[in-house]
């Protein structure tokens, strides 16, 4: 059965950067803006169903990333995790790398149990479309071809 990812056409409006292997999207219910999640193209639940190939794709785009990030937004920190199944929070079944740009004074948590930091109730409220595609414009303007991921 196709997950979220893979069937939904909105993330396309919220991809900042991909290639043939990964994707980095802005996330629609973000911590902090500039909250991004990055994901394998193939729909893969874990990180040990990934090729080598792909493990090297999404490392690349979290730097691509991160730069932009910090570039964009500001960032002076960033908080990167994935949960892999339901009991460890896994809501998704399509392994995604969520990294969260921080900076001081932000409105982000500062302690981390992956339950109460991603999914505590009422703490995420889903972004307007309109805040999602200028922060994605945003970052993309500090993505630079060179800094873009190969595929291999």
């Amino acid at each position: 059965m196709p997950c979220a990812y893979c069937t939904s056409d909105d993330i396309r409006e919220r991809v900042v950067e991909g290639n043939e292997l990964a994707i980095a999207f802005l996330t629609n219910i973000p911590i902090v803006p500039g909250h991004v999640l990055i994901i394998p193209t193939r729909c893969v639940t874990t990180v040990d169903a990934l090729t080598p190939e792909e493990a090297k794709a999404m490392e690349e785009m979290r730097r691509v990333a991160c730069r932009a990030l910090r570039a964009s937004c500001g960032a002076e920190g960033f908080n990167f995790a994935w949960n892999e199944g339901a009991v460890a929070g896994q809501s998704v079944p399509h392994l995604h790398l969520h990294v969260v740009p921080r900076k001081r004074g932000d409105a982000g948590v500062y302690t981390y149990e992956p339950r109460e930091f991603l999914y505590r109730p009422g703490s995420r409220v889903e972004s307007p479309v309109e805040e999602l595609r200028a922060i994605r414009k945003k970052i993309r303007a500090h993505i630079s071809p060179s800094s873009k991921p190969s595929a291999t």
